[in-house]
């Protein structure tokens, strides 16, 4: 992260605006050095306790680890004074605009079918998902309007990751010897127990109220009519309380 804010105003010199939202401004601008065009999202930093917002904190941890043909590239990040400027490059429409330009799009759906070009954006979208999901990563935004593209290629680029989110990758299911592995003073009723707890699939995994009336707890005095009181959807499981 560049922290040289002078540098940067120097160095990139805005051209115009082309969007804005609650996060702050784009530009279209240009790179004094390299002559090259750029985006420019700057992000306002008003709220000095709250610092950087977690969306833009979000966008950069991600995008600066993605490289990827139908990822947007953020060339570089700036924080200066108040601001926080983002350096991505540029492409000069998104596929909102394309579909507007177009209207037989929304006039007749069976274009989308036969019509190379959205194949061709098809294709691209998916690849960049695919590529997303390769590394864990969850778009969650995906709207025309965050798909870029490059008028003169017609290559497609997934942007805005700022509501992304990165995911684990799901544990094995846990078999009995390894859970007694693990836990060695367990019983094998608490065993059996754990192991449908740390089901992974919620709609199989042991319910809070069926894990009240398994065999583990059969030496526990239960005062049967304060668990009559208990409510709730029968499938709620032990681990969705939260």
């Amino acid at each position: 992260m560049n922290c040289d804010g002078m540098q940067f105003l120097v160095q990139y010199e805005k051209v115009e605006k082309i969007g804005e939202g609650t996060y702050g401004v784009v530009y279209k601008a240009r790179d004094r050095v390299t002559n090259e065009t750029i985006a420019l999202k700057k992000i306002r930093l008003e709220q000095e306790d709250e610092g950087v917002p977690s969306t833009a904190i979000r966008e950069i941890s991600l995008l600066k680890e993605m490289q990827h043909g139908n990822i947007v590239r953020l060339q570089d990040v700036v924080h200066s004074e108040k601001r926080l400027y983002l350096v991505f490059e540029y492409l000069d429409l998104d596929l909102k605009k394309h579909m507007d330009s177009c209207p037989e799009f929304s006039q007749d759906p069976r274009l989308v079918k036969s019509s190379s070009i959205s194949q061709l954006f098809l294709y691209q979208i998916l690849r960049g998902i695919a590529y997303c999901h390769s590394h864990r990563v969850l778009h969650r935004d995906l709207k025309p309007q965050n798909l870029l593209i490059d008028r003169r290629t017609n290559a497609l680029k997934l942007a805005d990751f700022g509501l992304a989110r990165a995911f684990g990758i799901p544990v094995r299911t846990f078999t009995h010897e390894e859970l007694a592995t693990l836990v060695p003073t367990l019983d094998s009723a608490g065993l059996d127990l754990l192991g449908k707890m740390l089901v992974l699939d919620p709609s199989k995994r042991i319910t809070a109220r069926s894990a009240l009336e398994h065999e583990y707890f059969k030496d526990i005095g239960k005062d049967r009519s304060e668990q009559s009181d208990i409510k709730g959807p029968s499938r709620s499981s032990v681990w969705n309380d939260g």
